[in-house]
């Protein structure tokens, strides 16, 4: 490969290919979009989306770009191997930031070695290490804690670099794993906030990703406000002023907050992480994941039962639905909670949502859609739909 003579900015994307939609917002905040970065992310996607349970490794995949010692960068030629599934490539060729691979099957020290020769190709000198909802300050403890141990390690593996790391939280409470009043005061007062103008480069994206804790970032940015009922979470997500804001911790500050990640600080196999995490948890995220895969009955695959065929029947079902979750003052939901819960295929799901665009066009606020008879607040509107 040839050298590189442009120095990027360097950003880790903590949990995944939300985060790493989170983290391309965060550089346009901070540096500007059109400035050159290069966001590290995990393959560790949705049964949905990837039926192998755990995360990808380079080996899963085909056309990437070697660019270090164990780093390999993620391109819009890049293509999972059947039967892995993978979204990256499609984020590599909308996301402005270069998109890289994090491989935590060599634990934190094997991730520390990743991101350094990363930080060398960037000629980066400092992290940044993007998290949206807050997970990577959960204790262990929390009843609603889902996924920790890609954030822990990624924070376990920053600290073990030496090189100089800051922690961004985006979105508080948004992924609905620690209750936002005990997350809070973990975080101490917001950095800044993101605006409208920083959610430019990656609206379009929710067309096809299923990520629902960056849409909702996304519509709190925009200015959405309201009460958003989501697929991925035990309870409904308030969007208010709080919702786009962004906390800045120091490296030191959030290894002291997390528990697993300072149980994985010297880890070096996917398997010492995942013992970590049972310790410190109580359970481990990739034996679940290997659960639900061996039960597919139990996995909520959109168009599975293949009952909903006729767009009349669509459309009356939706209605019906809608009724039912208004009564739960919800006014938000995203495009995954309606295609999972009505059990639309693709198909389905975009006939509707384009009669809902042409006949109502002010229900879509993207990449969210309002509830008839919801109260239209934020983005410069009001009354109701």
């Amino acid at each position: 490969m040839s050298a590189m003579t442009t120095t990027k900015r360097l950003l880790i994307a903590a949990g995944g290919g939300g985060d790493a939609i989170t983290a391309a917002m965060v550089h346009a905040a901070m540096h500007g979009s059109d400035t050159p970065a290069l966001v590290l992310t995990y393959a560790w996607e949705r049964l949905v989306v990837d039926p192998v349970p755990g995360p990808r490794r380079a080996t899963d995949f085909t056309g990437t770009e070697p660019a270090g010692p164990g780093l390999a960068l993620v391109t819009p030629a890049t293509a999972p191997i059947a039967p892995a599934g993978s979204l990256l490539p499609r984020l590599a060729r909308e996301l402005r930031p270069r998109l890289g691979l994090l491989d935590p099957y060599d634990g934190a020290l094997g991730l520390a070695r990743q991101i350094a020769a990363a930080a060398r190709w960037c000629g980066a000198d400092w992290i940044d290490l993007v998290d949206v909802g807050g997970d990577i300050v959960a204790r262990g403890d929390e009843p609603t804690l889902r996924s920790p141990l890609g954030d822990a390690l990624a924070l376990a593996a920053c600290a073990a670099t030496g090189i100089p790391t800051a922690v961004y939280v985006a979105g508080p409470g948004l992924d609905n794993e620690v209750p936002l009043p005990a997350l809070l005061p973990r975080l101490g007062g917001p950095a800044f906030s993101l605006t409208a103008e920083h959610t430019e480069g990656v609206l379009g994206v929710f067309e096809w990703h299923p990520s629902e804790a960056s849409a909702m970032l996304v519509a709190a940015a925009r200015g959405v406000r309201g009460v958003c009922g989501t697929r991925d979470a035990p309870s409904p997500v308030v969007l208010d002023d709080s919702a786009c804001q962004v906390h800045r911790l120091g490296l030191a500050r959030a290894l002291e907050l997390s528990p697993l990640a300072r149980a994985l600080r010297g880890s070096s196999s996917l398997d010492e992480a995942e013992e970590a995490s049972v310790r410190v948890c109580g359970f481990s995220e990739i034996a679940r994941e290997h659960h639900r895969a061996a039960h597919p009955d139990a996995l909520l695959t959109p168009g599975s039962l293949g009952a909903l065929r006729d767009a009349e029947t669509v459309r009356d079902r939706f209605a019906a639905w809608e009724r039912d979750t208004l009564a739960e003052g919800i006014t938000y939901v995203t495009t995954r909670r309606i295609a999972e819960e009505l059990d639309l295929s693709s198909a389905e799901t975009r006939g509707l949502l384009d009669v809902l665009r042409v006949t109502s066009p002010l229900r879509h606020v993207p990449p969210l859609w309002r509830l008839a008879g919801a109260a239209r607040v934020g983005a410069g509107t009001q009354g109701t739909v």
